[in-house]
């Protein structure tokens, strides 16, 4: 019987991301594959941090007759329930294995192992048998065709069309139920299309995606057939994140045209029939989303956001890729929007998206991207961009997320000639705007978004630090939220906000039972200090409201702690 080892360093990409709580379409894909040629093969899907956690993982490596190995990142990220694998990591642990044949795929394949934004790509040829720099699924069904002759496969053979991905992805789905997340904390990413509509200008200067050709459109069906097996198999979170832009799907004249007319009613047939195979979705969310598209067609674009809310869960976010707004800079990098664009898709999306939904957060905004170390950038780029960021806040409009991140400078890209040389110029104004942004408007925003007092549903508990527990919504860049007290982990609880950081929140369990509740987490409700705290320590239990009443000096104070305590 064959045996293979899928080992997950974790991928983050310009339009894919398999970090957890994320599954990216890799493992399912190569599975997929495995499967097709050989039924009975062991397949074993390993992360890792599994094997940070537990060296007996290691056993199993060693034991497969194939290890493929998926990696790399190309776009900078901050994390919080893993990390992705370091070159350092994998050749320590690949150099030490002697049976199985040793495959690399995944952007550490194509473009090296990306380290941190500002940073070049390394990597890692000399520990792997095969390295696959086009499509791993593929590749690896070739393999197996040929009996595991690595010298009668092509490693860099793409997909002909989006139609011959299809068994794989239906076939692969059945792979998450090995994930340690599995099931009620993996999202799986789904792939629509692939390709960039601005592949036939060239694309961003720093993007690898222009790179992959045109868009080739995955069918409706294909898509929905395998959502409706990744239900069936217990996935109950999905984000449609798989593509440049989810605006762009089935785009009219894409290839032909920079910015295609989108196609409302193909996203439309797209959302209806995921939500038809899989009605108890906890999670249906997006990820990219071109504002050029949105700004130069209104119309369509309402109808798709309206189409999006109507099947989507809230709390969802179109990522805009905006890198800069600098004329200059937007020029050299042949950037997809102009500033007055970009605040024109915002104003569309807070028009349809900015009501809050039924887990507590506005049902669909956008997030901003900005690039630093492009060409063209100087002292001014930055000036530019703080000043285009403080007229979206004065607007009163909304921003989910606003993500400043230096380029990966990839083999490739215009920027790879480049390299980093522009990113520690500007090194000083980088750290600087960064420390503005965050005071001047990403927690001003966040207290325009949830104001004191806000409910939010469905917060997983993930991490301890110290006295502190920290938990997210899943979905799409969910919030971190601070829960004063150390809470159980790997729960489902509902929280009110009490305080805000710069892009996080703190917030306290809601309703907080205040007979059981930690010193911690009392002290941190409005208006209760260390004193008081104490206060009600010494007289607990309370039997009802007037009781806990009694132990305040001041009832206005009552009242304001009254709507978060239960007895």
């Amino acid at each position: 019987m064959l045996k293979v080892s899928i080992l997950d360093g974790y991928v983050d990409e310009p339009t894919c991301l398999g970090v957890p709580p994320y599954i990216s379409p890799y493992p399912r894909y190569i599975t997929g594959a495995i499967l097709e040629n050989d039924k009975s093969a062991n397949i074993s899907y390993i992360t890792i941090d599994q094997i940070r956690k537990n060296e007996n993982y290691k056993k199993i490596n060693s034991e497969a007759d194939i290890i493929i190995v998926i990696a790399g990142i190309s776009v900078p990220g901050r994390y919080l329930s893993g990390f992705p694998a370091s070159p350092y990591e994998i050749t320590e642990l690949i150099k030490t294995l002697s049976k199985p044949l040793k495959i690399l795929c995944g952007p550490a394949a194509r473009y090296g192992f990306g380290i941190a934004g500002g940073r070049k790509t390394r990597y890692v040829e000399d520990i792997f048998d095969l390295i696959i720099k086009g499509d791993s699924e593929i590749v690896i069904d070739d393999l197996l065709k040929n009996k595991y002759q690595i010298e009668n496969v092509d490693p860099n053979k793409h997909r002909k069309d989006a139609n011959e991905i299809r068994n794989f992805a239906i076939k692969g789905s059945k792979i998450v139920t090995q994930h340690p997340n599995f099931p009620q904390y993996l999202i799986t990413e789904i792939e629509t299309y692939r390709g960039c509509p601005r592949s036939i200008v060239g694309g961003c200067s720093f993007c690898s995606e222009p790179l992959k050709g045109p868009p080739d459109f995955r069918p409706i069906d294909d898509i929905v057939d395998e959502v409706h097996a990744l239900y069936d198999f217990g996935i109950r979170h999905i984000r449609l994140g798989n593509q440049p832009c989810i605006f762009s799907y089935m785009s009219k004249d894409a290839g032909k045209s920079e910015f295609p007319e989108p196609n409302p009613i193909a996203i439309e047939s797209l959302f209806k029939g995921i939500r038809s195979v899989a009605s108890s979705l906890r999670t249906i969310h997006i990820d990219n989303a071109n504002p050029g598209v949105i700004a130069r067609y209104p119309k369509e674009s309402q109808q798709i956001a309206k189409s999006i809310i109507k099947y989507h869960t809230s709390g969802d976010v179109a990522a805009f890729g905006v890198e800069s707004v600098d004329p200059i800079v937007i020029k050299k990098n042949n950037l997809k929007a102009t500033k007055n664009e970009v605040i024109e898709a915002i104003k569309i999306l807070n028009e349809i998206g900015s009501k809050t939904g039924p887990n507590g957060m506005p049902e669909l905004l956008p997030g901003l991207n900005l690039v630093f170390g492009l060409n063209g950038e100087t002292k001014k780029t930055y000036d530019m961009n703080y000043d285009f960021l403080t007229e979206i806040f004065d607007k009163n409009l909304l921003l989910r997320r606003i993500n400043l991140r230096q380029v990966i400078p990839l083999p490739g890209t215009k920027m790879f000639e480049t390299g980093t040389k522009i990113i520690y110029k500007n090194k000083a104004f980088f750290k600087k705007f960064k420390r503005k942004v965050k005071e001047n408007i990403e927690q001003p925003m966040l207290k325009r978004l949830l104001p004191k007092g806000n409910i939010l549903v469905d917060i997983y508990t993930e991490k301890h630090d110290g006295k502190v527990t920290f938990g997210r919504q899943v979905g799409s860049y969910p919030l971190l939220i601070g829960i004063p007290g150390i809470l159980p982990l790997n729960r489902f609880i509902n929280v009110r906000v009490v305080d805000y950081g710069f892009r996080s929140i703190t917030a306290v369990p809601f309703p907080l039972l205040i007979n059981n509740a930690s010193k911690e987490t009392i002290q941190a409700l409005p208006g209760i200090g260390s004193k008081r705290t104490l206060r009600i320590l010494a007289n607990r239990p309370f039997k009802n409201k007037e009781e806990l009443s009694k132990v305040f000096d001041d009832p206005i104070i009552v009242n304001d702690i009254i709507k978060y305590v239960k007895i």
